[in-house]
């Protein structure tokens, strides 16, 4: 399949509900609107491949980006690539479900995702902290610098309450990420959470979200969650 055929069918696949929610969490034209879910067959018939990914990136619809990330070779993308797909990823669904996504999958996540962390920007930041949530919820703990996560968690401690409101949210889902996910520091998670308390996220013309990061862990804790792992990472 190439570019226009794939637009042609995820086109057909948009429905004006969806677009009217993906244009009300930061999307904006052009947009067809398509669930992620629906887009599964397609994936299924061209499986992966870079360049149509990167054509798919470059038409800056935010369903062919979403979809450009389901069939990317995250191996084969070298970190100028992920800064440059970061550098059009212009809303958190776009930062933080495609190209951290795809970042986890790679083998520099890590390195890219501290320097995201590390740039004060607020999309990069909250893609270099989703890129841990994606990491820690799917790879093995022993993959992991215990000692580098748990500066991590001391990081998100400091610097929460004074962040750009998109990397509040991901570094608070960071610290239920470790509670969950990384069991060598659950104890110190539950810690943090604790002491971070409440943590308001302003949005643009909605009301503020208030997570808890505390209540999260203990929720998914009773339920016999504790050293979750996803077998995937991208749908």
């Amino acid at each position: 399949m190439n570019l226009e055929m794939v637009m042609q069918e995820l086109e057909a696949l948009g429905k004006e509900r969806m677009k009217k929610m993906y244009l009300s969490n930061g999307a904006h034209e052009p947009l067809f609107g398509v669930a992620t879910g629906a887009m599964k067959p397609i994936a299924k018939k061209i499986k992966i491949n870079q360049p149509l990914a990167e054509e798919l990136y470059a038409t800056g619809n935010y369903d062919a980006m979403y979809f450009a990330g389901i069939i990317a070779n995250p191996k084969g993308m070298t970190e100028s690539d992920y800064d440059r797909w970061m550098d059009e990823a212009y809303f958190y669904m776009l930062s933080d479900y495609v190209v951290a996504v795809t970042l986890s999958e790679s083998d520099i996540a890590q390195e890219v995702a501290d320097k995201w962390i590390a740039s004060g920007e607020e999309l990069r930041m909250s893609a270099g902290w989703s890129c841990y949530c994606w990491l820690l919820g799917n790879r093995k703990d022993v993959e992991f610098s215990e000692e580098k996560i748990s500066n991590m968690l001391d990081t998100v401690k400091n610097t929460i309450h004074d962040s750009p409101e998109r990397a509040k949210s991901a570094m608070n889902n960071f610290v239920y990420t470790v509670g969950i996910s990384y069991v060598p520091l659950h104890e110190k998670a539950v810690e943090t959470a604790k002491e971070i308390g409440i943590v308001e996220v302003k949005r643009e013309k909605k009301k503020s979200s208030f997570l808890n990061a505390n209540e999260s862990i203990q929720k998914e804790v009773d339920r016999g969650k504790l050293g979750f792992k996803r077998k995937y990472v991208r749908c």
